[in-house]
């Protein structure tokens, strides 16, 4: 049997942070083109994403761009010579949303059924294989179970989430930012409601909470478990951060890429999806990068450590134990070197 090829897909905010997650380990990477992504400020000119194309192509890595909101009926069009200018630049598929992709006439390009679709059931993987799509990126709420179920059904290749920002919601079913600031998820303009702080107060008008982030969500990292991931079915694993910086995607991208590399060392039924070596300058650690605390989600169950109700903001990496508090000074104790 030929080793499956699996997949690091990393994100891009832009042509010079996808040749650097390239670089740095990516086999694929995916950004927003000129219309219609769910990051609106993640825009980029069909002139760079060709660059990006390009260069990937060299090392046989695979270019995605996002195409995932909702399209109104009056840029039909508009959508449809975009696709062909990304299919002429060398984009290797689209990721979406609506649809009305499925019916357009455009040129043979993949067509990736984004986390939009809210694929939550193996039924629902199944219609969308069937329809025409030839990946599939799952929604991060899906236990490993539930994507061993999609997996006995399908055949496409399975994405699913393994680092970033998680939503409160499912990914696609969010409506609050349209509801109270007329600022649609589903248009790529999602106001990040859940960040924001809230108080709770019980039906009789006691307050339980005051001005605490109680729909804030920690990060996911899932690092622990790419190997029960791949036995699950997955062959992409996928960074979230269409906007984050590139310091941030350089430090990501190379820790998964090393730990990915030392379980093909150990499993030769798995291999690397590009070719190319990565050669680092520095040492990969997630905790330097931004994040508001660590949590592995729903991948066994559901479970209560997922919550950042003090802030959503990064917590940096962890240097110590507060041993003591003395007015506007902290001692604290086994702090790293």
């Amino acid at each position: 049997m030929e080793p499956r090829p699996i997949e690091l897909l990393a994100p891009a905010r832009d042509a010079a942070i996808a040749i650097e997650a390239i670089k740095h380990g990516a086999d694929a990477v995916y950004m927003g083109g000129p219309s219609h992504g769910a990051r609106s400020a993640a825009t980029n000119s069909v002139d760079d994403i060709a660059r990006v194309a390009d260069y990937a192509h060299r090392f046989n890595v695979r270019v995605y761009v996002t195409l995932n909101t909702l399209i109104y009926e009056d840029e039909l069009r508009q959508v449809e010579a975009v696709v062909g200018q990304l299919y002429d630049a060398g984009v290797d598929a689209l990721i979406v949303q609506d649809m009305a992709l499925l019916e357009m006439d455009i040129p043979p390009i993949q067509l990736h059924a984004s986390t939009q679709c809210d694929i939550r059931s193996a039924e629902k993987a199944r219609f969308l294989q069937d329809v025409g799509f030839s990946q599939l990126v799952l929604p991060r709420e899906l236990s490993l179970e539930e994507i061993r179920q999609i997996r006995t059904v399908t055949d496409v290749p399975l994405e699913a989430f393994v680092h970033g920002a998680l939503c409160v919601s499912y990914s696609g079913q969010c409506y609050v930012s349209q509801h109270c600031f007329g600022r649609s998820a589903n248009r790529g303009e999602c106001a990040q409601f859940c960040r924001l702080k809230f108080d709770m107060v019980d039906s009789d008008g006691r307050m339980i909470e005051q001005g605490r982030h109680l729909l804030s969500l920690k990060d996911m990292n899932r690092g622990e478990d790419l190997e029960r991931l791949l036995d699950a079915g997955v062959t992409s694993l996928k960074i979230e951060g269409r906007l984050k910086d590139v310091a941030y995607v350089k430090n990501v991208t190379a820790w998964y890429r090393s730990r990915l590399d030392e379980i093909f060392k150990r499993r030769p039924e798995y291999r690397r999806a590009s070719s190319g070596q990565v050669s680092l300058a520095f040492t990969p650690c997630l905790e330097k990068s931004f994040n508001r605390g660590f949590t592995r989600y729903f991948l066994d169950g559901r479970t209560p450590d997922i919550f950042s109700f003090h802030t959503p903001k990064s917590l940096g990496e962890e240097v110590g134990t507060v041993k003591e508090v003395r007015g506007k000074c902290i001692v604290v104790s086994g702090a790293k070197p």
